[in-house]
Formats: C-alpha cells, sequence, structure tokens
C-alpha cells in the first residue's frame, strides 16, 4: 500500500541562528542555518520581539531555494519554556503562545519555535505543533523528593533528543518505547542521564541548574555545605555563583574550555590534568548511570549514550567499561533536532499518536503532499 507522503517544515531557534528544515516524511529535503547579525538581534528590546524578523528570513530562505510553502503538510516548531507537561507532539493553541510570548519558565529563543511555527501555518491553514520541550515532566512523585520540603526535585532535560533516541532504540531492538525499560545519557554542554520506563522518563537529573555529572560548561552535583560557605563568603553576587554551576563549570572552569576535541589534544599532548578531569567526568556519568539503574532494579533493557561527546570514542569506552556489566550500551552520536522534530510532526500526520493538547482549542490536522 502506498504510504502518503507529508511536507514538513521544522524550525530550531537559537539565540543567533535559526536552523529550518524540510522533510518529506522522514527525509531531509533541505536543512539551512541562518545566521542572524548580533546588532541586529540586540536592537530588540526581547526574543519574543524578534518573531516578525525571524519570519521574514526564514521565508526568504525558503523562497531562495525555490520551496514552494503550499505544498507544505505542518509546521513544527522547537518547544519552549513552557509549563511542565508530559512527552509528545502538542498542537500550537492560544494558551500556548500566551506562554510562550510571556515566557512563562524564562526567556528563551526556543520559545520563538512555536511561535514561527504557529505564524508560518496559520496563513496556510494548516497544523503547526511543538515536540517533546525541555519542561518535559514524567517524574514519579518519589524522584520529586529533594530532602528539604522547600526544594523539589524538577524535571528539565533534553527531552528532544532523548525521547526521539528512545524511539530509534526501540526500533533497533524491535519492542515497542511504551515497553522499554532504558537509560538514556545525552551528553552536551549540558549532561542529564533519563530512566525511560514504559514510554516515560521516570526520573532525570536537572542539566540544567547544577545536579548530576559535571559536563563541558556546568558543574553538576556539588558539596552542598562548601557550596553554601561560598555564596555567604561576601566575595561573589548570587549571579556570579550561579554562573559558576551553570556555563563557567565543569571543564571549563578546570581546562578553560568547553571543547571536548581540545580536551583530547591536551591529553595527547601530555597534560595529565586535563587527562584526570575528562576520566572524572567520565567516571561521574558512569556513577550516575549506576544510580539510574538502581530506579529500574537493575532491570535495563539497554544503555544508550547519545549527543556529541558520543562521538568521542575513548570517553564512551571509559563510561561503557564501568557500566556494561548493567546492560548492552548502544551508541547514538549527536543530536539530530531538526529529524526528531520532524518524526515528532510525522506520527501526528499518520495517525500513529494523537496531538496532545496545551489546554485550549483544537486544531486542523494535516494535509498530504499532492
Amino acid at each position: 500500500m502506498h504510504q502518503k507522503e507529508f511536507r514538513i517544515l521544522v524550525i530550531n531557534p537559537g539565540s543567533t541562528s535559526t536552523k529550518i528544515g524540510i522533510f518529506d516524511n522522514e527525509r531531509p529535503v533541505f536543512e539551512k542555518t541562518i545566521r542572524h547579525n548580533t546588532d541586529t538581534i540586540h536592537q530588540f528590546d526581547s526574543v519574543i520581539d524578534q518573531y516578525s524578523f525571524r519570519k521574514e528570513t526564514i521565508l526568504e530562505a525558503l523562497d531562495y531555494e525555490g520551496i514552494n510553502i503550499s505544498k507544505l503538510s505542518c509546521v513544527v516548531g522547537r518547544g519552549g519554556l513552557l509549563r511542565p507537561i508530559e512527552g509528545g507532539t502538542y498542537s500550537v493553541n492560544e494558551p500556548m503562545l500566551a506562554d510562550l510570548k510571556i515566557g512563562f519558565a524564562g526567556e528563551h529563543a526556543s520559545n520563538l519555535g512555536g511561535i514561527l511555527a504557529f505564524e508560518i501555518a496559520e496563513g496556510l491553514n494548516i497544523p503547526s505543533f511543538i515536540v517533546d520541550p525541555v519542561v518535559v515532566d514524567e517524574m514519579d512523585e518519589i524522584a520529586r523528593i529533594s530532602g528539604v520540603p522547600e526544594i523539589e526535585r524538577k524535571s528539565i532535560f533534553h527531552a528532544l533528543n532523548q525521547k526521539a533516541v528512545a524511539r530509534r532504540v526501540s526500533k533497533m531492538l524491535e519492542k515497542p518505547y511504551e515497553a522499554l525499560r532504558l537509560i538514556v545519557v545525552h551528553m552536551g554542554g549540558g549532561i542529564t542521564v533519563g530512566v525511560h520506563k514504559d514510554g516515560r522518563v521516570i526520573d532525570v537529573n536537572n542539566g540544567l541548574h547544577g545536579e548530576g555529572p559535571f559536563s563541558p560548561e556546568r558543574a553538576g552535583t556539588v558539596p552542598i555545605g562548601d557550596l553554601v560557605s561560598l555564596c555567604f563568603s561576601g566575595e561573589y553576587y548570587a549571579d556570579e555563583v550561579m554562573k559558576k554551576l551553570v556555563g563557567q563549570g565543569g571543564l571549563v572552569a578546570y581546562l578553560g574550555t568547553n571543547d571536548a576535541r581540545t580536551v583530547e589534544e591536551k591529553i595527547e599532548n601530555g597534560d595529565e590534568k586535563a587527562a584526570l578531569v575528562y576520566e572524572a567526568m567520565a567516571y561521574q556519568v558512569a556513577k550516575e548511570i549506576g544510580s539510574a539503574s538502581t530506579v529500574l532494579h537493575g532491570e535495563v533493557d539497554a544503555i544508550v549514550l547519545t549527543g556529541g561527546l558520543a562521538f568521542g570514542k575513548e570517553f564512551v569506552k571509559k563510561i561503557t567499561d564501568r557500566v556494561e556489566w548493567i546492560s548492552d550500551c548502544i551508541i547514538q552520536p549527536g543530536e539530530n533536532e531538526l529529524q526528531a522534530l520532524a518524526e515528532g510532526g510525522i506520527r501526528v500526520l499518520r495517525n500513529e499518536e494523537q496531538a496532545k493538547e496545551y489546554p485550549g482549542a483544537k486544531t486542523p490536522v494535516g494535509k498530504p503532499l499532492d
């Protein structure tokens, strides 16, 4: 039976760039990174004020490539800092747009994803979606308890890549994602270790605000008492301490770079400090995987390593040597966000899953290509 072919535009806004792609079903037809002049970006008072400018640059890029947007079946944008929601593909509706525009959980370029998708799709009378934003929250209640009643553990992680990779691995294992027990490790500027059970991420470290392994840019879990002393030493303002934890922690703090390739070059040139710190990062990742395995009572179908750091064969080996006794390790390097967004839209258009509703009105279904 001939499968309908859907054409999808995907949009992933970054701080000074916008990545776009055209997919015919899962097949990429066109991908481009539109880089924005920083002086132009700084002219806007807020991120949200950039949406008209970014929409125009997207449409100009598509027109330059001769892409007829009237053939689109839907538009999918990167999900932003919304209210905590379960994973899946969501229709962009008015309540979502309102939360994106006010920056409900903070201002970030990803908030533009849903807005741009809606703005372009509305004029074509086709649906717009977001897929697995970073605020995906499927944690078990027991995982939320921190030990301090005023502080609850939060689910903030690389949901888009973790979920996409987990679904791909489920096909490799020929078993539904909803029936698997996986530990998925995203290793990039931040590192998150997610416990996937029956289609839900029931526990995960907060990869944004210092929990879990240290990473190229984040400090991870640090000794609490010493951190409190640092905060009240009188030597640092609150934002300076936060920068030590997020952005200037981890490899940057120890070695002056967040680039793993640079660190590996240092190690090849005999830098013993670089070798120790790099191995310590792998050690902490492995330790977090071991901790995560207890959540599943040791019954783990696979450990999946993904993200940019998964390209580093030596780094990966330092991790797998410590954890492969738990379960088989599957390496899925990189983070193809455009592909993951397209796959989320395709699942809905094929009726493999139903688009979820951020509280609000229903939206139209997509149209196949002629």
